[in-house]
């Protein structure tokens, strides 16, 4: 019978039946502490390269070297691998299986006549093992570059089976088709999915290239706290936590952004911060309750600072990754190639929504435009908010290249700005590539009247029952008291990023382990 008809509690005692065995054979799969990987090329005039012990290296390595037809063989290619058997074909005295690490698989020839009593160990491999080969590389008459094997060691048992297909003969993995248990076992999917752990590779290059950008222009690393006594910086509800040696309440932050700025203000000049930031809220395509923030924040810039240099680094994460500006996304190519355009938000709603700036003179006639346009007006009091909602149901949906939208309303921006002669709109603008916001960015209030004002109001807001108004933080008014420079800052959610640059739609997809309800 095909092992994935078998009941799993059957495989599992068939399998430490198997772990029995390998054991009173002396080979206990679980004792070696280490496993030697390595892998060099040999010319026939004694000449020696090494080679990364990793399967697509050793591939690639041999293709190169590889001699064309009619030639005398100038080389040989010996290599120590280890990995994971993820296909098993066992035709009497003779096997070929793939073992799989982190760089993709690789054949393995394994025969009896060079193994002698270890090939009984090949006879007791199930799909999930570990092990390690060493022999010398060839290729097949079917043309698969392959590891003839002259030794075999069993480095660890997979008692439990994984997914797995059946095809002419050969097992093989066939993936996880239940996209919630690709969340709840991250570890099944990165051992059955190439695509999933190539998007988590990715994910590690970029955030080491947005660590070696800022880096490079001179900007400081800093760590600054998760537990906060008021949570600021965001408009969003917090989770409460406490403290029993404080006894104290305590808040999961939801920002980076003000203790960054009281480092403005401690005059660190150029500081970045790349940690995980905590929101309860709902859960969608786009948002996490826990997800991962960049901020940075510079002295003496302000905004067009700010958007040359988003430029600088989304150009430099697409080389990185894709060697130009141009990156696949949702069946579109994005060109990241500098400068991307500006549009003013209220700009952006009379091209898209057709209503005009002087729609939102009064709260009024804003309530007007909203209801003609057809959204509910029940429980907005604010423009500004009005302003936004118009934004995201008409402008959003067509910013599929690179655009600064710019000059957002007061109301929802209570740590921007005001813009001189306008001071109902403020000096922030968001980034948006693919429909989505990606990057708000902010010519940063520096005025400790003006920012505790903002906060009384936004207190009242919260009083009224709005439990994402932005809290009053007297800490934070106090520091700016003592001066902060002209600061241009910026925030990039780096899921979000993530999902731009390799190109995937829902969050879950780039956060290695997601939130998700409790299995029952």
């Amino acid at each position: 019978m095909e092992e994935h008809l078998i009941p799993e509690d059957e495989l599992i005692k068939t399998r430490i039946e198997k772990l029995q065995r390998m054991k009173s054979l002396g080979k206990d799969p679980f004792a070696l502490e280490k496993y030697q990987r390595c892998a060099s090329i040999k010319s026939t005039g004694g000449a020696q390269a090494h080679v990364e012990p990793y399967s697509a290296d050793v591939i690639s390595a041999y293709e190169t070297n590889e001699p064309q037809e009619g030639q005398d063989a100038t080389m040989t290619l010996d290599a120590s691998l280890a990995g994971r058997v993820v296909s098993l074909r066992l035709m009497g005295k003779a096997a070929f299986i793939h073992i799989q690490d982190r760089k993709g698989k690789i054949q393995v020839y394994l025969k009896r006549d060079d193994l002698g009593d270890d090939y009984e160990m090949v006879k007791l491999l199930d799909l999930g093992d570990f092990i390690g080969v060493a022999g010398f590389v060839f290729r097949t008459r079917t043309g698969e570059v392959s590891v003839h094997a002259k030794s075999i060691a069993v480095l660890s048992k997979s008692i439990r089976p994984i997914p797995l297909g059946k095809e002419k003969g050969d097992q093989h993995w066939y993936g996880l088709q239940d996209v919630e248990q690709r969340y709840r076992q991250r570890h099944i999917d990165l051992i059955t999915n190439a695509e999933s752990r190539d998007v988590f590779i990715k994910r590690s290059k970029i955030v080491s290239a947005v660590r070696e950008f800022y880096d490079n222009r001179g900007y400081l690393e800093v760590e600054t706290p998760v537990l906060q006594s008021v949570a600021g910086g965001a408009a969003a509800r917090p989770f409460l936590t406490y403290h029993n040696a404080l006894e104290h309440d305590f808040h999961l932050r939801i920002s980076l952004e003000l203790y960054l700025k009281r480092l403005m203000v401690g005059g660190l000049e150029k500081v970045y911060e790349i940690g995980r930031v905590f929101r309860n809220e709902g859960m969608s395509t786009r948002h996490n309750p826990e997800f991962t923030m960049l901020e940075s924040y510079e002295a003496y810039a302000n905004l067009e600072d700010m958007m040359r240099l988003l430029e600088e680094l989304f150009n430099h994460i697409a080389n990185t990754l894709y060697n130009g500006p141009k990156i696949p996304h949702n069946g579109q190519i994005i060109d990241l190639t500098p400068p991307w355009p500006r549009l003013p938000i209220l700009d952006g709603i009379e091209k898209y929504a057709g209503v005009k700036p002087g729609a939102f003179d009064s709260l009024e006639s804003a309530l007007a435009a909203m209801e003609k346009l057809g959204l509910p007006t029940e429980g907005e009091h604010m423009i500004g908010g009005i302003i936004e909602k118009i934004h995201e149901r008409f402008v959003e949906p067509n910013l599929i290249q690179p655009t600064f939208v710019t000059d957002f309303p007061l109301e929802t921006s209570p740590l921007a700005k005001k813009i001189p002669g306008n001071e109902r709109f403020v000096r922030r603008f968001d980034l948006y590539i693919g429909t989505r916001e990606i990057a708000p960015a902010y010519s940063e209030l520096n005025d400790p009247i003006d920012q505790k004002e903002r906060f009384t109001a936004q207190a009242s807001l919260r009083a009224e029952g709005d439990e994402e108004a932005h809290p009053m933080d007297d800490d934070f008014v106090r520091a700016l008291e003592y001066g902060m420079p002209p600061t241009g800052g910026l925030g990039i959610g780096i899921d979000r990023l993530v999902m731009l640059f390799t190109d995937q739609d829902a969050i879950r997809d780039v956060i290695l382990f997601p939130q998700m309800k409790p299995e029952k």
